[in-house]
């Protein structure tokens, strides 16, 4: 892929800086002080996102969308967390959600364009996949799928870090069918609506992306309509398109939000080493070789990053387009561990850079009144979200070194 070919570079108007201008960041950046120091979700952040298309952002243009592909989701995500980490955190859901949708969609899944025309019309979607001591998240569920006559389902059990919990008005959520036989388990994905069966708890008081509002979520015999089921899949790893988009695109677009953020911080520690002075020295921090090399530790770091979520963020869409050329790889089976190997990296590498900026910015950005501080707190949320650090290294073992246990006689010499 050359520089011509580059989405951003064939629509202007979706340039990252186009879409999301700086005096816009700047308003979101002052909004993102309080709603951390008061635990709350930022309504009019959505608001101005809703107005700028953010709901339509990955729609096809014929279904009324702006037509982005998941590259330049991921741009504009990256400027959007340099501003308000928890709202772009939160925006992810909506956009995982679609994203998974449009690769799906483009290869020719129809029970997914309700989701796209749910966008279109500025419907507001969230995430409902993580369980409590579920580690196989999407590949299976604790939550119970009841067949009902017609082809629905009722789902119970609980789902947590649900981001946008107070605004969502549809949640993709997954269950176990109950009625599968104990020799081929399935699970069932689909969408569901707010409903009195489903109770929204006020529990979300955390460390850090306080603003994204991610509360647990019980769902209490929960309808599933035959025609909100966007597809059933074995439990255990599998191939299906809208699956695999669901991945991909969470795990990219996770690790979108957290080098934003490391891009912020290196921005202001910048910023700080230009002005403050060592008295002991007489220079600038700036002009000190330790400071210097903390943040270009940082920078370089971060700098890796993004060139490998762009790689593999172009070679998804392009899997979706069934674009071919040179630069372009279709991973095969290593798809799964590419969108997790570049989550853990993302994430790993972003707090380590937030890390080293902090070391390089003195005493004072341990205050509540700096925003280092809060971006010290909003990286480390990276940590939890999948893939795990415990999950990545197991999956790369077994692709070295195959299961646990099994028979190596024939790799023998």
């Amino acid at each position: 892929m050359n520089a011509s070919e580059i989405p951003d570079a064939a629509d202007p108007a979706l340039a990252s800086d186009t879409f999301l201008p700086d005096a816009l960041l700047g308003t979101l950046r002052e909004r993102a002080v309080t709603h951390d120091r008061e635990n709350t979700f930022p309504e009019d952040d959505l608001a101005d996102l809703r107005a700028r298309g953010y709901l339509r952002l990955l729609v096809p243009t014929e279904l009324g969308g702006l037509g982005a592909s998941l590259l330049q989701a991921s741009r504009i995500q990256r400027r959007l967390a340099q501003a308000a980490p928890a709202t772009a955190l939160s925006m992810n859901m909506h956009l995982v959600v679609t994203g998974a949708a449009l690769h799906a969609h483009q290869l020719g899944v129809e029970s997914v364009r309700t989701i796209l025309e749910d966008a279109a019309a500025e419907k507001l979607f969230a995430f409902g996949i993580s369980e409590p001591g579920n580690d196989a998240m999407l590949f299976d569920s604790s939550t119970f799928a009841e067949q009902q006559p017609g082809g629905g389902f009722h789902l119970t059990g609980t789902k947590i870090f649900t981001s946008l919990a107070p605004v969502w008005e549809r949640l993709v959520v997954h269950g176990r069918i109950a009625e599968a036989p104990e020799a081929d388990p399935q699970l069932v994905f689909g969408v569901i609506e707010r409903s009195e069966a489903v109770q929204v708890l006020d529990d979300w008081d955390t460390h850090g992306m306080r603003a994204s509002q991610s509360r647990t979520t019980e769902l209490h015999a929960v309808p599933l309509a035959p025609d909100r089921v966007l597809t059933t899949t074995p439990v255990g790893p599998n191939p299906d398109p809208f699956v695999r988009g669901i991945f991909g695109a969470f795990e990219l677009l996770i690790a979108s939000v957290y080098t934003g953020i490391a891009e912020r911080a290196i921005t202001v520690g910048a910023q700080i080493a230009t002005t403050r002075r060592n008295a002991t020295k007489g220079i600038v921090h700036a002009d000190d070789p330790d400071i210097r090399w903390r943040l270009a530790d940082a920078a370089i770091g971060v700098d890796g990053v993004i060139l490998q979520i762009e790689k593999v963020m172009a070679d998804l869409d392009a899997l979706g387009t069934g674009q071919q050329g040179p630069g372009l790889t279709d991973h095969g089976p290593r798809w799964f561990l590419h969108f997790s190997g570049v989550k853990s990296r993302a994430t790993e590498t972003a707090i380590r850079a937030v890390d080293q900026v902090l070391r390089a910015s003195g005493g004072a950005q341990y205050f509540r009144r700096n925003e280092l501080e809060r971006l010290s707190r909003d990286v480390r949320a990276g940590m939890y979200h999948p893939s795990d650090e415990e999950s990545v290294h197991a999956s790369y073992a077994k692709s070295l070194l195959g299961e646990i246990g099994a028979d190596r006689s024939s790799q023998q010499n």
